[in-house]
């Protein structure tokens, strides 16, 4: 395996954004990746590769450069915090057959990521298909934390997940405005999509808080301005 990347310092690293969840220490990074300092692990989920080539292929045209930029977004972050491991928090690829429509630049740029670090797939919901390069595993355990592509509810241990693709709606200034969040409760962790053709779902949705549960709170988690910001999006009743 090649070395890994070399963390970012000066501004770059300062905007990573410190977040303890089940006794471990994460940072929120770019606005929808986590990092692991003491795994030395970058979480994404949902890249979603060729979603783009996938609606083409049903008649509905769009800019088929979706999977290079998601790879790009994989990439800068790698650089920003050094990660020499990658997990994948399922539906990768958008579909079956999406790692063999992957365009040459595209491919090319996958593999050369797949070769500095290690990097795991975790299945999701979309990924029925082979994928290139790296180890795919339907979950994953490690140091405590189940990492796996969607949240199970009840699930006694501490766990990581993605699926549902969280955003937070807030009105600012007479505006409605989404952004990608974190859902967070005492022992549940859902990331948000990270692929760049991918919508999302209220984090307040019936359907997320239920997949939240056991909880006696409910959270969106995301940076604003450096810091860390909370949202409450659900309590359980007195």
């Amino acid at each position: 395996m090649a070395a890994p990347c070399q963390a970012a310092r000066g501004p770059a690293r300062k905007s990573m954004v410190p977040f303890s969840f089940a006794g471990e220490e994460f940072a929120l990074v770019g606005g929808r990746a986590l990092y692991w300092p003491r795994e030395g692990a970058l979480l994404v989920a949902d890249l979603h590769l060729e979603k783009a080539s996938f609606f083409a292929a049903h008649g509905q045209m769009l800019p088929p450069y979706d999977s290079r930029e998601t790879l790009e977004r994989v990439a800068a972050a790698l650089r920003q915090t050094g990660a020499r491991r990658v997990f994948c928090l399922g539906d990768n690829f958008h579909d079956a057959d999406g790692a063999a429509r992957l365009e040459p630049h595209a491919a090319g740029m996958l593999d050369a990521l797949c070769r500095m670090t290690d990097w795991v797939w975790i299945a999701g919901n979309h990924d029925r298909g082979t994928v290139p390069g790296g180890t795919a595993v339907d979950e994953l355990d490690l140091a405590g934390l189940v990492l796996r592509h969607e949240a199970r509810a009840g699930e006694p241990r501490a766990e990581l997940s993605g699926h549902f693709h969280p955003r937070l709606r807030v009105t600012a200034r007479g505006h409605m405005v989404a952004r990608p969040c974190w859902v967070a409760s005492e022992r549940k962790l859902i990331l948000p999509a990270f692929g760049a053709l991918t919508g999302g779902m209220d984090a307040a949705d019936p359907a997320i808080i239920a997949a939240m549960q056991p909880a006696r709170a409910v959270d969106a988690v995301l940076p604003a301005a450096g810091r860390l910001a909370r949202f409450a999006v659900w309590r359980q009743a007195a």
